[in-house]
């Protein structure tokens, strides 16, 4: 490539990966970047995912009895539930 700002198309990439396939410098190179990563901290070890999507539910927020559950609250879209 001539240019840093020039994008390697999908032939040129897979052509690359294929090379270093032949020749065994895949897990090498990995390894590599996974090291570099690591040294910068860059890599998650451990950590908890949320998935915090919004879905549609029945409008009453009242329980069994009636009665309106404490616990219960609304959000719309877009907002933030941080407080």
């Amino acid at each position: 490539m001539d240019s840093s700002n020039q994008v390697p198309n999908g032939d040129t990439l897979g052509r690359f990966r294929n090379l270093l396939i032949q020749h065994g410098l895949q897990e090498q190179l990995f390894t590599q970047v996974v090291v570099m990563l690591m040294g910068r901290g860059l890599i998650l070890k451990k950590g908890t995912m949320v998935d915090s999507t919004i879905i549609s539910s029945p409008s009453s927020t009242k329980n069994k009895d009636k009665k309106r559950d404490p616990d219960a609250h609304q959000i719309r879209a877009g907002e933030s539930d941080s407080g």
